[in-house]
């Protein structure tokens, strides 16, 4: 066996201590960095940088979008079906094996961390399902765990990794002082799928038969609307939402900009008739710079043609029927 792992480098301080654990035994490690409109993260880049560490970087959109639709082991709190989504990185992980010749894959997994996806049984369950048996090492907990084939062959010291079990971050403190890691992400981080107004409006497009990739980067920003079957309006909150609803806008969908105040702009997307853009219109009025008794101007793009339209605002109790 070479003395190569493929390390799973989430973002997250569990899985960059795990990663340096490894090197400080002169492993050659190889970091993984799945990335997906629910996570991503550029601290993990620069880590990999800062370190001279090679960093492969994986995109699992598709794949969690077919997971999303019926995950084998159901979700956690909200909408993160995160033991089927751990399996699935670590199959992606084990086929990296291959092809950079590593003996093992090894992962920031502690524990008792997470109730869900990092107990013992869950812990079995994935290394199972990723065909990994034997061969996923957990640095940070492995004194609690079987031992794995890399430590009984010798690739890698027992002595000199660590128990570290449930919840409290006492070790970790001690190790980031150790390793000198500045500017980690807090624990509260990380995945979108376990934030519960993210979640509300990614289980409104799986009842609405609308989950693809271009549908949940809207998810990110703005007010959401759902104002009928297929129908969903996005309004900008700020300046910076303004110019990233720009870049989101696709050929079919209607694109609205306050014009004689300022307002937000928005996209209305789906089956769309002429009474859904004056409503739509009357929704980004209320968002507006609007006098009490004014109109506001709005103009309204679609697949290049441009018109205005003149809308009075809505009252707030009659938009909270929509609001998502």
């Amino acid at each position: 066996m070479n003395k190569r792992a493929i390390v799973l480098l989430s973002g997250g301080l569990d899985s960059a201590l795990a990663l340096r654990l490894l090197m400080e035994q002169g492993i050659d490690v190889i970091a993984v960095h799945f990335v997906s409109p629910f996570f991503r993260s550029s601290w993990a880049v620069r880590l990999a940088q800062e370190w001279n560490v090679p960093l492969v970087e994986i995109d699992i959109t598709e794949d969690i979008l077919k997971l999303l639709k019926s995950p084998p082991h159901g979700f956690g709190s909200q909408m993160n079906p995160c033991i089927d989504c751990h399996a699935l990185m670590l199959r992606k992980a084990k086929e990296l094996m291959e092809k950079f010749n590593a003996s093992f894959v090894a992962t920031g997994e502690v524990l008792g961390e997470r109730p869900m996806s990092q107990n013992k049984g869950s812990l079995r369950i994935v290394e199972k399902e990723s065909g990994l048996e034997g061969l996923l090492l957990r640095p940070l907990s492995a004194k609690l765990l079987p031992p794995t084939i890399p430590e009984k062959e010798g690739l890698v010291d027992r002595e000199k990794l660590l128990d570290i079990k449930g919840r409290s971050r006492k070790i970790q403190m001690e190790l980031v002082d150790r390793f000198g890691i500045k500017d980690y992400p807090s624990p509260a981080g990380g995945c979108l799928l376990t934030d519960p107004q993210f979640a509300k409006r990614l289980k409104d497009l799986m009842d609405n038969d609308e989950l693809s990739k271009d549908n949940v980067n809207l998810l990110k920003i703005g007010r959401h609307f759902r104002l009928g079957k297929g129908l969903k309006l996005v309004v900008g909150r700020n300046k910076e939402e303004n110019q990233k609803l720009k870049e989101l806008v696709r050929e079919d969908d209607v694109f609205l900009e306050a014009i004689s105040h300022k307002g937000p702009d928005a996209i209305l997307r789906g089956q769309v008739s002429e009474e859904d853009v004056e409503l739509a219109g009357r929704i980004l009025a209320r968002y507006s710079d609007l006098g009490e008794g004014e109109k506001l101007r709005v103009k309204v793009s679609r697949k290049g043609e441009e018109r205005m339209i003149e809308v009075d605002k809505l009252e707030e109790k009659e938009i909270r029927k929509w609001m998502i």
